[in-house]
């Protein structure tokens, strides 16, 4: 027995062990007993959240048509993101209604009201003119003044609204030019000298998020349609807990059960799979909380997919393993022929599914697309530890002095 395959080996166990006990925690309402990476994300069918129902109107400057619908669904889209929502479903149901669903929202109705809100900028004279619109803006910031603590949102104009303001403020050196936002000024502060510089300030908020909310509407832009909430409800995520809850029991029924199997009819093969599956999990989990990746029940569902097809992948290989031993060959060079001989169906089977992940993420929305994401993330990780984890597992055990075919399921 070589020893130094052993300690191999035993490093490997006592080093995912250690990663599964204190890297992982339970996170999921009603599903104590899961161990999760904290700081995956849920979905609105598992946090909860809220449902909006919007309805574009036409108006005397802007008509209902696709091209002004698309713009509404970007500008939404835009604020939403703004807000930090994780994965929000913005979609067009019919010829005008936008569907807009929101996981993990702590205020509802200040959520609507800054998704619907117009946010139309101007900048205008004593006289009433108007010398700048949201259109001359370039970015805009919160901010809060160290020394007088006085929050503001910082604006940038870009070239042409440089241009303007710079115009319009050497012309009315002495005169008040006032900041409107949806009809309501929220200054009219007197021009001391011409500002060329592109820059302006808008001050008098209460707190930084006030701030945050105008300087995110004033940056995706004002709404191109008239916008009503037509339906608003909040969903609760007791109906997709007990779902997880269900789903996750059979799927613990059917990995142990998958598990005995191995074990059975591959043996130490079987043994090195199931560890080669733990590992897999750990990964495919890991990832999912880097990328920040939404976990929907689609999710969930696309991640025991692909683990089955990590335990088809190894039941590719240790099949060919067998009747590598078969013919006579030694453990090592069977090893070696089985994982090349399987190599080929196991990739082009992963392949296609990948395509049709492709497929799916790329025309889907929301818990389609979810489904794509954590299906296409899966599938990579089962290819990496069928190909390389359980190959460097088997041929460490060999290395051991453990050579009976008999062990490896021949």
């Amino acid at each position: 027995m070589r020893w130094g395959s052993v300690l191999r080996l035993f490093a490997v166990l006592i080093a995912v062990a250690v990663i599964a006990v204190f890297s992982v925690q339970p996170v999921l309402p009603n599903v104590s007993w899961l161990p999760l990476t904290k700081d995956i994300p849920l979905g609105l069918d598992l946090r909860g959240g809220v449902h909006v129902t919007l309805e574009a109107q036409s108006t005397p400057d802007a008509e209902v048509n696709q091209d002004n619908m698309n713009q509404l669904l970007r500008t939404i889209e835009r604020r939403v993101n703004a807000f930090g929502v994780s994965e929000p479903i913005i979609q067009q149901e019919g010829r005008n209604r936008i569907i807009v669903e929101l996981a993990g929202i702590q205020d509802p109705d200040e959520a609507v009201r800054s998704i619907v809100k117009t946010a139309f900028l101007e900048f205008k004279t004593e006289e009433g003119q108007t010398i700048l619109t949201g259109a001359d803006l370039k970015n805009a910031i919160e901010s809060k003044d160290s020394l007088s603590g006085q929050v503001e949102v910082a604006l940038e104009l870009n070239a042409e609204g440089t241009r303007k303001f710079a115009e319009a403020t050497s012309a009315n050196v002495g005169r008040r030019i006032a900041i409107i936002l949806d009809g309501q000024v929220l200054q009219n502060p007197m021009v001391q000298e011409p500002i060329t510089g592109g820059k302006a300030r808008i001050t008098g908020y209460a707190d930084l998020p006030e701030a945050h909310t105008v300087a995110v509407l004033l940056k995706s832009g004002a709404l191109p349609l008239k916008t009503e909430v037509i339906e608003k409800r909040t969903v609760g995520p007791t109906l997709g807990a007990e779902s997880l809850d269900k789903s996750l029991k059979a799927g613990i029924v059917g990995i142990i059960a998958i598990a005995f199997f191995m074990i059975g009819w591959y043996r130490l093969p079987g043994l090195v799979a199931n560890f080669a599956l733990i590992v897999y999990g750990l990964i495919v989990m890991a990832i999912f909380a880097g990328m920040h990746v939404v976990l929907t029940l689609p999710g969930i569902a696309a991640f025991i997919l692909s683990m089955g097809m990590a335990v088809d992948a190894n039941v590719i290989i240790f099949e060919r393993l067998k009747e590598e031993l078969k013919s006579g060959k030694t453990l090592r060079s069977a090893i070696d022929s089985g994982f090349k001989r399987a190599f080929v169906a196991i990739l082009d089977s992963n392949v296609t599914t990948l395509l049709a992940a492709a497929v799916l993420f790329y025309f889907g929305t929301g818990p389609i697309k979810s489904f794509a994401v954590a299906l296409s993330i899966g599938i990579l990780t089962s290819m990496f530890t069928a190909i390389t984890f359980t190959r460097w597992m088997l041929h460490n055990t060999a290395s051991t002095g453990i050579k009976n075919s008999k062990l490896y399921g021949a």
